[in-house]
């Protein structure tokens, strides 16, 4: 595979890299579980990554799909299922090899693995980790819920203190926000102004070709396809005044290009590997 010729990021006092763990360490564990998250953390991730998606009773939980039919043994829209109905799903058993949607036995099974995993309860788990670990979530959109799915995010991250400006200029808060509505990122902006953003990417539309991002949003986040086309990209983002987040960057070829172009932070299933090419640990 060969990519245009990358344009390299000049700036002599750019921060190390940071490699943040694309829904937990994905690639060893079943992505959003208990399991995925500690194994990232583990590994020396410098952030963790997380869908979030509202229940119909109001909770939010770490599922990509709008259905869980991918991932679970079970069936249905996410925001249609109570919390109690996701809870009685095994989220885990489809990574093993040979699981064909039977019914999990629930006396063996490891539930940091296979239970539901709530925002809350990954709030909790970075708040008890032993160093200081990031924290990107996303919101996925369109949902019939809309609207409320920032507001019960803005609210439950007030309550572990994360809608306060960071205490230290030189360091960031430790959890952002990212979607690819920009309509979202304003919600959250308007209710908690010291929370960045993080403008995810799948193509490069024309009115984002010079590195502008939406009014508000501080952090390009493309998909590692466009760095591929555009590899000045990245030049153009940081000289508009933008930090770079990339997604979902596996292949060894492509940490290398990140690394070539600057980019901020690599999102990956494999923290540890990347870790390791980059020599960070």
């Amino acid at each position: 595979m060969t990519y245009a010729r990358p344009v390299q990021d000049a700036r002599p006092d750019r921060p190390a890299m940071s490699v943040v763990a694309h829904r937990g360490a994905s690639e060893d564990a079943p992505e959003h579980t208990l399991a995925a998250y500690r194994k990232a953390i583990e590994d020396g991730a410098d952030a963790l990554e997380c869908d979030v998606r509202l229940t119909a009773d109001g909770h939010l939980v770490c599922v990509h799909d709008r259905r869980v039919n991918r991932t679970s043994n079970g069936r249905g829209s996410v925001s249609a299922l109570e919390l109690a109905d996701l809870a009685m799903l095994d989220f885990g058993s489809w990574k093993t090899e040979g699981y064909a949607n039977e019914a999990p036995d629930r006396q063996h099974e490891d539930p940091e693995r296979t239970a539901v995993l709530t925002l809350e309860r990954l709030l909790e788990l970075v708040a008890d980790a032993d160093r200081r670990v990031e924290l990107a979530i996303e919101t996925k959109h369109p949902t019939r819920w809309a609207g409320q799915v920032e507001e019960r995010l803005v609210e439950l991250l007030g309550r572990f203190g994360h809608t306060k400006p960071a205490a230290r200029a030189d360091r960031p808060p430790q959890v952002r926000v990212m979607s690819f509505s920009a309509r979202s990122l304003h919600r959250v902006r308007a209710a908690a102004p010291a929370l960045p953003g993080v403008y995810l990417m799948q193509f490069l539309t024309p009115r984002h070709r010079d590195g502008r991002l939406p009014p508000g949003v501080g952090i390009a986040g493309p998909g590692i396809r466009i760095l591929r086309a555009h590899p000045d990209y990245v030049a153009k983002a940081h000289r508009a005044g933008h930090r770079v987040h990339v997604w979902t960057v596996n292949d060894e070829a492509d940490v290398a290009l990140c690394r070539e172009l600057g980019v901020d932070a690599i999102i990956t299933n494999r923290p540890k590997q990347v870790r390791m090419q980059l020599g960070l640990g």
